[in-house]
């Protein structure tokens, strides 16, 4: 009779491959990811922090279509193809939404659309052959445009970098403090676990949006200053859970061996306690990915996250929650129904990992 024998690190990778929502959401947080990394690639509007403004056509529905007259810049950005992919296009080309163009000989004529009905008057732009034209085509805006005339759809994918990688910078901001100053806590104990057990009860006694504020007004309004602040903020859970583990692997007979053969706390602490603790921290940093995500939107909410021109779906919100009531709600509930579904995403990958990691099932 053979006898198959897994890892308990295989046998939890088969019980999260047997849950549908924990698989589901695991792939769509990656494809967050993909879009996220290469969003310039993917939008419509591929200019530096999807910002091309036209305003004549702002607040326009899912859909809306328009010819549109671009009009080549003669200065060259010298902009490598790895700047343009991954940071944006520096676009000096101007753009014109028009409503109506006829060419005739070397001379475009044109009337800027124009909202309401009205008509603009005719103008035109005389160009050389051989050299840089004008030219039309039709730019259709699958999600609209905002009250700026931006489009929708790249200004979301574009935010959906802030949003993803906050999850990331901060997640990693608490694992490194958490798992440090709760190793220590639970391993050494005595005044070193009454220490950090004071500094942890303080922190935590501070509402974490208030204390989000105060760490990113003294760092300074900023892209990597809420990161920073978001990560700074969410180590206390962890710390206390790692301490908690800790305390009770500290006490197994396999510790007490290590220790008798002379090994140092360093290496027991990293090589033997950590690698054996570390299925709740995993499941917590997936519910601190989703929380990281709530407090950059509500940072941006409330101005004081990323800073104009930058896309994010919290300051998305910010700038159109005011047109729920005037007849475009969607302008909001994009951005909103986006932070909904990459929250839950996480959550559900957090639950599933919770169900595969229990050590009693």
């Amino acid at each position: 009779m053979s006898r198959e024998s897994n890892s308990l690190t295989a046998l939890a990778l088969q019980k999260f491959k047997r849950n549908f929502w924990g698989v589901f959401s695991f792939l769509f947080v990656v494809l967050i990811g993909l879009i996220s990394i290469f969003a310039y690639v993917v939008a419509p509007d591929n200019s530096e922090h999807a910002n091309q403004m036209h305003l004549s056509i702002h607040s326009k529905n899912p859909g809306f279509k328009v010819d549109m007259l671009t009009v080549p810049s003669a200065v060259n950005t010298n902009q490598n193809t790895f700047n343009e992919w991954f940071f944006g296009v520096k676009n000096l080309d101007e753009e014109i939404p028009i409503s109506y163009y006829n060419i005739q000989n070397d001379t475009l004529f044109y009337k800027e659309y124009v909202s309401d009905g009205l008509e603009a008057e005719e103008k035109h732009i005389v160009f050389s052959s051989g050299k840089l034209k004008p030219y039309v085509k039709q730019k259709t805006f699958l999600f609209g445009t905002d009250k700026y005339g931006r489009d929708m759809l790249s200004r979301i994918l574009v935010g959906a970098r802030i949003s993803f990688f906050i999850g990331f910078v901060a997640v990693f901001i608490s694992l490194v403090v958490g798992i440090l100053l709760g190793s220590l806590a639970g391993y050494y104990g005595g005044k070193v676990d009454a220490v950090i057990m004071w500094l942890i009860n303080v922190t935590w006694s501070i509402p974490t949006l208030l204390l989000v504020i105060a760490i990113t007004l003294a760092l300074g309004k900023g892209f990597w200053q809420v990161f920073i602040a978001v990560g700074l903020t969410m180590w206390v859970e962890v710390a206390r859970v790692v301490r908690g583990q800790v305390m009770s692997a500290k006490n197994m007979q396999y510790i007490t061996a290590a220790k008798a053969l002379g090994y140092k706390d360093v290496r027991i602490i990293l090589k033997h306690i950590l690698p054996n603790i570390m299925a709740p921290v995993i499941v917590i940093s997936a519910a601190n990915f989703a929380a990281a995500i709530l407090i950059e939107s509500g940072l941006s909410f409330l101005g004081i996250g990323a800073q104009p021109p930058m896309a994010s779906w919290g300051a998305m919100i910010k700038d159109h929650y005011n047109y729920i009531i005037l007849g475009k709600p969607y302008l909001a509930l994009i951005p909103g129904l986006c932070i909904m579904s990459l929250v839950m995403a996480f959550m559900l990958i957090g639950n599933a990992l919770r169900d595969a990691l229990e050590v009693k099932t």
